[in-house]
């Protein structure tokens, strides 16, 4: 059974509007406009609680469900190139810090960088497929874009992307 967290609500004047949430050890700190009543500050906190929990699975997201989820994207969206459905490995990576993910198509390799971890699903599948796409065509050519034109979000996640750099300063360009 899981233990509910210790839950400390801060109530600011100067906060108008937004409420926020992070974890500080075992607790749970959620910051709300001073205005809030009883009611709002209830309904608030187990809204935090619940994004919290979101965005703590994203984070522990392993190498096994990158690959499996990998897999899938390769038979949904590269059927008509089977090499591309067998990567030797599909990880996250740490060191990761000028890209969003990277192949190495000599040895089936793709390395994922942690920054995505916590991205939505979509733009998950958008970086792996991005990859995926390098093992049949290792340049950026139309064909390649093609490639991944395939995916029906690719141009969403990619203004997603360069919103997440533009906003970080990250520089990270594809």
């Amino acid at each position: 059974m899981t233990r509910k967290p210790v839950i400390e609500v801060r109530r600011s004047k100067r906060r108008r509007r937004t409420v926020s949430a992070y974890r500080d050890g075992e607790r749970v700190v959620v910051l709300i406009p001073a205005q809030f009543s009883r009611a709002e500050e209830r309904e608030w906190v187990d809204r935090m609680l619940e994004r919290l929990a979101v965005r703590e699975q994203r984070a522990r997201r392993t190498d096994s469900e990158l690959t499996a989820r990998a897999q899938r994207l390769a038979a949904r969206y590269l059927p008509d190139h089977p090499s591309a459905a067998r990567p030797t490995s599909v990880r996250w990576v740490q060191n990761q810090n000028g890209r969003w993910g990277s192949c190495t198509p000599a040895d089936g390799t793709i390395r994922i960088s942690h920054r995505v971890q916590e991205m939505p699903d979509w733009v998950i599948d958008y970086v792996l497929l991005h990859e995926l796409s390098h093992l049949v065509i290792a340049n950026h050519s139309a064909a390649f874009w093609a490639l991944v034109g395939r995916y029906p979000k690719s141009e969403r996640a990619r203004g997603y992307l360069e919103g997440v750099s533009a906003a970080a300063g990250l520089g990270i360009t594809e």
